[in-house]
């Protein structure tokens, strides 16, 4: 039997970000391990995921979701092993998936626990490709984008945990796909490892003109993480009708104005330009999951992680994701 440690650490929203997020907006605490009461699992966090809307979170504005707590712990996705049960459904050594924030350990009620195969697929990819990002790409671009064989679909953060699923789907259905990333080191990842048919370098200065020459045909859809100039730039090389699944606006998330020069076309080419939460279509996660799950077990999905070592080290390589440092999805490994 495992021994089950008396303590574990756990990092909590110290303060709010006015600006850009800092260290001192985080604490990190050691805390005691509790009794389990019935129908609760305790679970060892082997990793913890950081995204994007965790910005979004620690904000006290009026969002699509509940502010993160002060003095609590931050939120976060983590897949670990069951260390003690008190709960039918699941025994000491199950591999699972939850919602247990940044900390070493958790307790679970189960219900919104969920058990994984780790046979053919990693633990770690139920945080990235097979688990909330990889949903987000999956459910934008099937139910939203819509996107058939010859159409041209634009991704932006193609190198990230989203935009380099969504990219891959697309080619799977036959689309011309073309990526927006930082830097030349992404874009040939997206190109030669992804399989797109191109990639802008927005960092390179000259975003409109390239992403013109890359879309000849113009594009019918856009699949957005990022928003501002990446948006804008795709939006003015739109046909008409296409679809804008808009999952993400990261260029704001430090309080940046984004404004859209190229509105007009949304008027002018008919646009349908719809945001999205994943989490709000709960529906759609049992077959999307089960699709993802078969694709990367195939090796018809490729994905990459970058991977942070410590709870300790959470903060700034979550700092680092905010800033496109990341390469891939972001964890951070705890055990």
């Amino acid at each position: 039997m495992t021994d089950i440690p008396k303590t574990y650490r756990r990092i909590v929203l110290a303060a709010r970000p006015r600006g850009p997020v800092a260290a001192e907006n985080f604490r990190l605490e050691t805390v005691d391990v509790p009794e389990l009461a019935d129908g609760e699992v305790l679970i060892r966090n082997h990793y913890l995921s950081l995204d994007p809307y965790m910005r979004g979170r620690m904000s006290a504005a009026k969002s699509y979701a509940t502010s993160q707590a002060l003095d609590e712990t931050m939120i976060g996705g983590t897949v670990g092993q069951v260390l003690a049960s008190r709960n039918a459904y699941f025994k000491a050594g199950d591999a699972v998936g939850g919602m247990l924030g940044w900390a070493e350990m958790g307790v679970s009620d189960g219900v919104l626990l969920r058990k994984l195969d780790t046979t053919r697929i990693p633990l770690s990819a139920y945080l990235g490709v097979v688990g909330m990002p990889g949903m987000a790409a999956w459910y934008g671009f099937h139910q939203i984008l819509e996107a058939g064989a010859g159409d041209t679909v634009v991704v932006s953060a193609a190198s990230g945990a989203v935009g380099s699923v969504v990219g891959q789907l697309a080619r799977l259905r036959g689309c011309h796909v073309v990526g927006i990333a930082g830097g030349p080191e992404k874009c040939e990842y997206v190109v030669k490892q992804l399989g797109f048919d191109a990639c802008v370098d927005y960092k390179a200065g000259n975003l409109d003109a390239e992403l013109a020459a890359a879309t000849p045909d113009g594009v019918d859809a856009i699949f957005e993480n990022v928003g501002g100039a990446c948006l804008d730039a795709a939006l003015a090389r739109t046909n008409p009708f296409a679809r804008v699944a808009l999952c993400g606006l990261i260029a704001g998330f430090n309080g940046q104005e984004m404004p859209i020069k190229n509105s007009r076309l949304l008027l002018i080419n008919r646009l349908m330009l719809r945001g999205f939460i994943v989490t709000e279509h709960m529906e759609f996660w049992q077959q999307g999951l089960q699709e993802l799950a078969v694709l990367v077990a195939n090796h018809q999905i490729k994905y990459r992680e970058s991977v942070a070592e410590g709870l300790a080290a959470a903060p700034q390589a979550f700092m680092g994701l905010l800033q496109g440092q990341n390469f891939g999805k972001q964890l951070v490994k705890l055990f």
